[in-house]
């Protein structure tokens, strides 16, 4: 039977609304039916079900980071540059790092109630809006990217490789030595490729599916990022700052 969506109905009455906001319970949540899903579900705004995955991630980002500052090329780098590059690609970073450490999770529709007291209250986070709240469809996108990673089968020092080819990026603006970021890149770039030739020496093409992969990484969002895993348990704070902290504390 065809799902008909009744998102955008607008008769109920403020009486309701109230009734629901001030429910002390979940019961009051309209019932949506599990055979099959709207349009509009793919848009709707989820959250991750358990709490532990959020600590998970944290624990990813702090592995990434501290790989990244590990590096002896990038110690070499101004800490202006530094800076700029971390800022600008620590999101592809982390999501290889999801990958390397298969971390899978599971979201869930955020309550109504919460939904409709931003609205109705306007207490909606300053952080979250239309365009970086995580929903269905943009969730989805970041697994079917994790799923890319995994079915290429890498090794760690494979994995090594590629956040090389992703943090020495020269195009970032305002770097102080873009050509030295540049032959960095070019470096890690080539080594990825003769490791994947080494082990892969008759697949031609494995080193083509590799950067394809990658390039698709470019379509998950910092915001997504930062909403989905990392704001229910730093609140307010801003990442990039808690980034720079984790950075330059060797």
């Amino acid at each position: 039977m065809e799902c008909v969506c009744r998102c955008s109905e607008s008769s109920h009455t403020h009486a309701i609304l109230f009734n629901i906001l001030t429910s002390d319970t979940e019961n009051t949540e309209p019932k949506y039916p599990s055979s099959g899903l709207c349009h509009c579900d793919t848009h709707h705004a989820v959250r991750l079900k358990s709490r532990d995955t959020c600590l998970v991630a944290a624990s990813v980002l702090v592995k990434t980071v501290r790989f990244v500052a590990s590096l002896p090329a990038f110690q070499q780098l101004p800490a202006e540059d530094q800076l700029a590059l971390i800022h600008h690609c620590w999101t592809p970073l982390f999501i290889l790092g999801l990958a390397q450490e298969q971390v899978t999770f599971e979201v869930e529709r955020e309550p109504m109630t919460k939904m409709l007291k931003k609205i109705l209250l306007n207490q909606e986070h300053e952080h979250e809006t239309d365009q970086n709240r995580p929903t269905m469809n943009r969730v989805q996108n970041l697994k079917s990217c994790l799923r890319k990673l995994w079915s290429l089968d890498l090794n760690p020092k494979e994995y090594a490789y590629l956040k090389g080819t992703m943090i020495f990026n020269p195009d970032v603006p305002g770097l102080q030595v873009a050509p030295l970021v540049a032959s960095l890149q070019y470096e890690a770039q080539h080594a990825l490729q003769e490791v994947l030739f080494l082990l892969n020496s008759t697949d031609v093409g494995s080193f083509g599916r590799v950067l394809l992969t990658l390039s698709s990484l470019q379509s998950i969002t910092p915001e997504l990022i930062t909403e989905l895993f990392f704001r229910p348990i730093i609140g307010s704070a801003h990442l990039q700052h808690l980034i720079s902290d984790m950075l330059f504390t060797r």
